[in-house]
């Protein structure tokens, strides 16, 4: 059995393959989990539930039978399937005397600090209240092109998981777990129960992607599962078909992938370490020592700016071999860095004016990074 003993806050996500009939939504599918959600509630767990499912609905009512590739097409089926998701929800959260709320997000949301602050604060609202949050994102307005879309809801899932400091996250799809081959096609692989840290030889079990609808596959489960890790949550991979499935996870029974979960990093070390970068500060090796010290940067530590980014913005801090070592929030913008670059922080009101922090960030601002990822 799997201790989930002191789990309060859990994070449910459902997949497209899981929800879609041939004809629109799978309602049987949507009644089993929401009875599921008011079960856990009952027992005094908060649930938030992240639902795909919007474009594919949106496609079948429109009778488009081809992958939805255009962006637009994107748009006008999410914009189509999302009332439909949610009046499904709605009607069945209504059997148990429940509310349910839709939340629609941008992954530009959750990087300023400012709207992800309202956010968080709104959706702790209506947890209070006993209201089921159902997030998706906002595919009308989401485009890769102004980079502000997640790309899956498997991520997305995670970081809502990470941000609301969730402690556990539930990843319901149409496969057992994760296996060591393709149990479809190959009959000696294995279901692996269990995983402490994701590893490439982890990462190269999972192959393959979704339906004709869905955008996720096991590889984004698995690259969640590592988001959710970093916030100190745990996250179960396992089959929405098997009956009862979220209940009896949560009861500690062994059923999917279980990947463990790290020891929580701080709230604001999380989100700056899950903001994509808006731009890099390139450090020389006396500076990169100081902030491995734990110290401020100074602008006298500074060799070169690279992209334009405001004051607030998350950015990356490369050494002076190109290599990305941490990120950081800079209390000035990338125009201002390059005026102090390689001045002395007494310095720092005479170029800028009175009234300026005296360094370029400090040890709070900023977080260490694992492989060099942005």
């Amino acid at each position: 059995m799997r201790d989930f003993s002191k789990v309060k806050r859990i994070v449910i996500k459902a997949g497209t393959n899981l929800l879609s009939s041939e004809t629109g939504i799978d309602m049987e599918r949507v009644s089993a989990i929401v009875s599921q959600i008011a079960e856990l509630k009952d027992a005094g767990y908060q649930v938030l539930l992240v639902s795909s499912g919007a474009v594919g609905l949106g496609a079948k009512a429109l009778g488009h039978t081809s992958p939805v590739v255009y962006i637009a097409m994107k748009q006008a089926c999410a914009a189509i399937g999302q009332p439909l998701l949610m009046s499904a929800y709605r009607e069945e959260f209504a059997k148990h005397n429940l509310l349910c709320a839709q939340v629609l997000i941008t992954r530009s949301i959750l990087n300023n600090r400012k709207s992800y602050n309202n956010l968080r604060a709104s959706v702790s609202t209506l947890l209070a209240m006993g209201v089921v949050p159902i997030f998706n994102e906002n595919d009308v307005v989401s485009t890769a092109e102004i980079g502000n879309v997640f790309g899956d809801n498997d991520r997305m899932s995670a970081m809502v998981a990470s941000k609301i400091d969730a402690d556990l996250l539930i990843l319901l799809t149409d496969i057992d777990g994760l296996y060591t081959a393709n149990p479809r096609s190959d009959k000696d692989a294995v279901l692996i129960r269990t995983i402490e840290k994701i590893t490439p030889e982890i990462m190269g079990y999972a192959k393959g992607a979704g339906s004709r609808f869905a955008t996720g596959g096991m590889k984004t489960k698995l690259l969640a599962a590592e988001i959710a890790k970093d916030g100190g949550c745990g996250t179960v991979i396992a089959s929405g078909y098997e009956k009862d499935a979220i209940v009896r996870i949560v009861r500690g029974e062994e059923i999917g992938s279980y990947i463990l979960p790290d020891e929580r990093l701080h709230q604001k070390e999380r989100w700056i370490l899950n903001t994509p970068a808006a731009g890099t500060i390139v450090v020389d090796d006396g500076a990169k020592k100081a902030l491995l010290s734990h110290k401020s940067l100074l602008p006298s530590g500074i060799k070169a700016i690279d992209g334009v980014f405001a004051s607030g913005e998350v950015v990356a801090i490369k050494d002076s071999e190109g290599r990305v070592f941490a990120k950081a929030v800079p209390y000035f913008d990338s125009t201002e860095i390059e005026k102090l670059q390689g001045h002395k922080s007494s310095e720092i009101d005479s170029i800028l004016g009175k009234g300026r922090k005296d360094v370029i960030f400090r040890p709070e601002d900023f977080v260490f990074m694992e492989g060099g990822k942005l």
